[in-house]
């Protein structure tokens, strides 16, 4: 008996639900991933290998190599992101030493290296020594005079010119996502978005090279943001190295979580409050296991910035203070209103700067990003060298804010009146003298200056973070507050307010911890951090019994900061570039309902529907050509409207393109199908093309009188892409993040199409 030959129609069949098709389950540029589905292939992948683990010991291992393979990333992440930033500490410290001068017997030493490794070098004069040399030394032979003081600008000026159109000129030309702070962008990456290339290997190359030129040339701007980019930078391209990172997104957006703790960790030297900063701020989805191995990669980040010790000190932390005096309650009014002025500034500070950055974007300001750079660069030149406080780089004039004076300091701002009452290293409260003022003068034009020039620096194309420039301005104006309270206590320590317990001699009042608290206050009001501000704060500084004055201050900043709007700077930017970003700490409080969100609106054309069998390739190719969505319901049929799943557009096109080549016969009169079992044929019909392997059978769907607070909640909390939305089982429309987005922005009177990407 002869066999019967199989039919083409059965046997040549590709489904991908069998057969996995590559490019499948991938997600194009500027496009939201769905956690739901990423989530679910990680547990089943899971699943399988811990099934398989039973069988035999190779099995065993691998599984034990896979739940081992987490820790490994995290410590490579860790050792390499405490290298990079040691390296760019060491280079941005040599480079801005070298716009005032040159070490000349090893041009590799910075200035204070130079002069710690000289002999002739004294306690009261420890930043000359014959070693240092000025440019005006190398050039004319002397450094006194007008003329030197001259070719020290020019050099100074010229430095710094050409550090930024490096900076500038690079980020063109090779990788234009390096400048910028990056965290507005790594927040909306961890949130799903998918932005190709932000976190590639170029960007990272430049972003270093760049954030070393940007902080040397001397632009108002630090290198603690860019930090946490470049940390997330090293945790996706280390991720590539395992496959169960490569291949899911939602995993690797658990790895870039821990990276931006790691971040925080090596730019402040503060790894608790590196991982608080993740949760707190940056992170979408932070489950336990991704707290203790952000904690893990931290704590080797912040071992190998030690080992390697770019501040030449041995301390980790960038401001070490040792303050002696206690604070006192009656301190806590000052406190406060350094927290008033930090929320008053942060408020302040987002709306300019976000309104010079949208007449950066709308105006032909915007066409000209290198002559930007060069000018505000000879600006800030021109106006900081003549004032020693806006000379120093940003961390140097902070460190010398917080700084506590003793006997020997030489600081102008410890340019006290001498007395000859004091115990130990310890000084009582003086009376200011003639140094003392004339540093308070030059704070006070400090502080002017760096009030405006931070507002059109951050937002250039160049590498630039937010803390330092924030920072210093909260920490100038707690200088001049504590200096004004420890002149009032001294002159006045019989009144009420300090009788009791500020006694002459005594010493009352910390001009340092002033500053210290203002600088937290100003950061938390531009940033609205709380408790990861308060933690960075007592690591940065050692500070650990100032931790109340840090809360009162913080919590103030943020509180007065929110009464004029409830973003930071971080989530102005991420509107005002337009990423689709549902902020978690966002209340919805319209009383809409989902049928008034979803599309089609009911002027628009009918829902854009597959049907479950009956359409052919050709009609489902032209239906994606003439559509521009990004997925598509599929319906039992286009009479009943009964929902069967949900088919994403990508994974559409290249299992259709995928058919064409590897099953013999699709072609456009095909038949599509995504039911379990193929309908019956005519036998001369071509074979139909199965792709009910690529359609979500379980999408997530609300009811059209849902109300869009709990429609919100569901689109945070799950991560979703879209819901669809049904009445009585039936398909009536579906409601996007963009559509959520649109809905809350007019609702609050913004430009809906100020969303630009789905």
């Amino acid at each position: 008996m002869l066999a019967m030959p199989i039919p083409t129609t059965v046997c040549g069949l590709v489904d991908p639900l069998e057969d996995p098709v590559p490019g499948v389950g991938t997600y194009e540029d500027f496009n939201t991933i769905d956690w739901v589905r990423e989530k679910s292939k990680d547990r089943d992948r899971h699943r399988e290998i811990t099934n398989k683990s039973r069988q035999s010991t190779v099995n065993l291992l691998h599984s034990v190599s896979d739940a081992f393979s987490g820790w490994l990333l995290m410590l490579l992440v860790g050792l390499l992101s405490g290298a990079l930033a040691g390296g760019i500490d060491i280079a941005a410290h040599w480079m801005t030493a070298m716009k005032e001068g040159v070490c000349v017997v090893h041009f590799w030493y910075n200035h204070e290296h130079c002069c710690w490794a000289s002999n002739e070098t004294t306690f009261q004069e420890r930043h000359h020594c014959p070693q240092w040399q000025s440019w005006a030394e190398l050039i004319t032979g002397t450094s006194e005079g007008a003329f030197a003081y001259i070719v020290n600008f020019l050099m100074y000026i010229f430095w710094a010119l050409l550090f930024s159109f490096l900076a500038v000129a690079l980020v063109r030309a090779f990788a234009p996502y390096a400048c910028g702070s990056g965290i507005p962008e790594i927040k909306t990456i961890l949130s799903g978005f998918i932005i190709r290339g932000y976190l590639g290997k170029w960007t990272l190359m430049i972003k270093i090279i760049t954030l070393v030129l940007a902080v040397s040339s001397g632009l108002s701007l630090g290198k603690e943001g860019p930090l946490v980019h470049v940390a997330c930078c090293c945790a996706n391209i280390l991720c590539h190295l395992f496959t169960k990172y490569r291949k899911n997104e939602a995993k690797r957006r658990e790895v870039l979580s821990a990276a931006a703790a790691v971040g925080v960790s090596v730019a402040f030297g503060a790894p608790i409050g590196g991982v608080l900063f993740s949760l707190e701020e940056v992170s979408y989805y932070f489950p336990l296991k991704t707290l203790w191995r952000s904690f893990f990669a931290a704590l080797v980040a912040a071992f190998t910035l030690r080992s390697i010790n770019p501040f030449g000190n041995s301390q980790l932390v960038l401001f070490y203070v040792e303050f002696h005096a206690p604070w006192h309650l009656v301190e806590l009014a000052p406190f406060i209103l350094l927290g008033i002025f930090g929320g008053l500034w942060g408020a302040l500070f987002i709306k300019a700067n976000i309104a010079w950055c949208r007449r950066r974007k709308t105006t032909r300001l915007g066409h000209y990003p290198v002559m930007e750079v060069l000018v505000v660069t000879a600006l800030t030149a021109l106006i900081a060298y003549p004032n020693i406080y806006t000379r120093m780089s940003g961390a140097e004039l902070i460190s010398e804010l917080f700084n506590d004076c003793s006997r020997l300091d030489s600081s102008q701002l410890c340019g006290y009146q001498q007395v000859s009452l004091c115990v130990g290293n310890t000084l009582p409260d003086r009376p200011a003298g003639p140094g003392l003022y004339t540093a308070l003068w030059q704070l006070a034009l400090a502080l002017v200056f760096k009030m405006m020039i931070t507002v059109i620096t951050f937002g250039m194309k160049v590498p630039s973070g937010l803390f330092i420039p924030s920072m210093a301005v909260g920490a100038i104006t707690g200088r001049l507050l504590g200096v004004g309270m420890e002149q009032l206590a001294y002159y006045n320590h019989d009144s009420i307010i300090f009788k009791g317990w500020c006694s002459q001699g005594a010493d009352c009042i910390t001009p340092g911890l002033y500053a210290m608290v203002g600088a937290a206050a100003c950061l938390g009001g531009v940033t609205r951090m709380t408790v990861s501000l308060v933690v960075i704060m007592f690591e940065l500084t050692g500070g650990l019994e100032y931790i109340v004055p840090l809360m009162a201050a913080t919590m103030t900043s943020k509180w007065v900061a929110d009464a004029f709007g409830r973003e930071g700077i971080y989530e102005a930017h991420i509107r005002l570039n337009g990423y689709p970003f549902l902020e978690p700490k966002e209340e919805f409080e319209h009383s809409s309902l989902a049928v008034d969100v979803m599309r089609p609106r009911r002027s628009d054309p009918a829902l854009a529907v597959l049907t479950q069998e009956g359409m052919t390739v050709g009609e489902v190719e032209a239906l994606v050509e003439s559509t521009h969505y990004s997925g598509f319901p599929v319906v039992v049929s286009q009479q009943s409207q009964r929902l069967v799943g949900f088919v994403l557009r990508r994974d559409l096109l290249i299992s259709i393109d995928n058919g064409r080549k590897r099953q013999e016969g699709v072609v456009s009169s095909s038949q599509v199908v995504f039911t379990e079992h193929t309908p019956s044929q005519a036998p001369d019909a071509p074979p139909p093309l199965r792709l009910r392997g690529i359609m979500d059978l379980s999408p997530f769907t609300v009811t059209d009188h849902t109300p869009m607070d709990i429609t919100v909640d569901i689109f945070r909390k799950l991560g979703l892409r879209q819901c669809l939305v049904t009445h009585n089982g039936r398909l009536l429309g579906i409601i996007t993040k963009k559509d959520i987005l649109k809905h809350m922005a007019q609702i609050t009177n913004r430009d809906p199409d100020s969303i630009l990407f789905n």
